[in-house]
């Protein structure tokens, strides 16, 4: 099998400008705080980001976004990142809403290979526009198109060396679905066996994991993880 493992300044320079990038995490947990830091130092810009939410000011992709990296995201909801809501609000970014689980399905939906998948969910609210309605039996549905993305920037608590992965109580959330439906899968992780993991013990098979980075000093970022996962 092949080591996958790579320098992070390395993985993150494949990552151009206009990229579209899955981010796992659900609020800090599961979010990968270091590739994120790379790439605010990379510079790539015009990218569009996918993630459940904004995370708070001054971390996470919040970093992208204030430094002006992002033109476009796809998530759940901004309510924790006022400088979020205020670049949505001054039209320096795009954003477009998904309610949370329409989000993984439309994720997990691309991982499996289906185009799509209907819905009953939000006919008659503004999230459903005309264009995107069918009838089936006489019943109308919403089609929620699968997501793909270039890239996808996972965190996992364990991995070994040929990107087996094992996440963390809750900070799993969105990470396996990203690490599916992603053209290319990034990986960070602080623990890293030169031996593979048993097989009942991964959460992702390495099938899925492209580069595998090995991170060396935790930001005060994870701290505030590991406080969210086990509150």
């Amino acid at each position: 099998m092949k080591n996958k493992m790579i320098d992070i300044r390395q993985a993150i320079s494949g990552i151009g400008d206009g990229a579209t990038i899955m981010v796992g995490g659900f609020g800090s947990p599961g979010t990968p705080f270091t590739l994120i830091d790379a790439l605010v130092e990379y510079g790539s810009k015009n990218l569009t980001l996918i993630k459940n939410d904004a995370n708070e000011a001054h971390i996470g992709i919040s970093k992208l976004l204030e430094s002006g990296q992002v033109s476009r995201l796809i998530t759940s909801h901004l309510g924790l990142n006022r400088h979020a809501i205020d670049k949505m609000k001054n039209e320096e970014i795009d954003v477009e809403f998904v309610p949370q689980g329409m989000l993984a399905e439309r994720i997990r939906c691309k991982g499996v290979g289906l185009p799509a998948f209907l819905s009953k969910i939000g006919l008659d609210t503004e999230i459903t526009a005309s264009e995107s309605l069918t009838t089936i039996d006489g019943e109308v549905y919403k089609v929620e198109r699968a997501i793909q993305a270039d890239f996808a920037l996972i965190h996992a608590e364990v991995a070994d060396r040929y990107g087996n992965l094992r996440y963390n109580a809750t900070a799993m959330n969105f990470n396996p679905l990203m690490a599916m439906a992603a053209k290319q899968v990034i990986v960070e992780t602080a623990n890293c066996s030169e031996d593979a993991l048993a097989p009942d013990a991964i959460h992702t098979p390495g099938i899925f994991v492209d580069q595998l980075c090995i991170m060396n000093n935790l930001s005060k970022s994870y701290q505030l993880m590991e406080h969210h996962i086990h509150v």
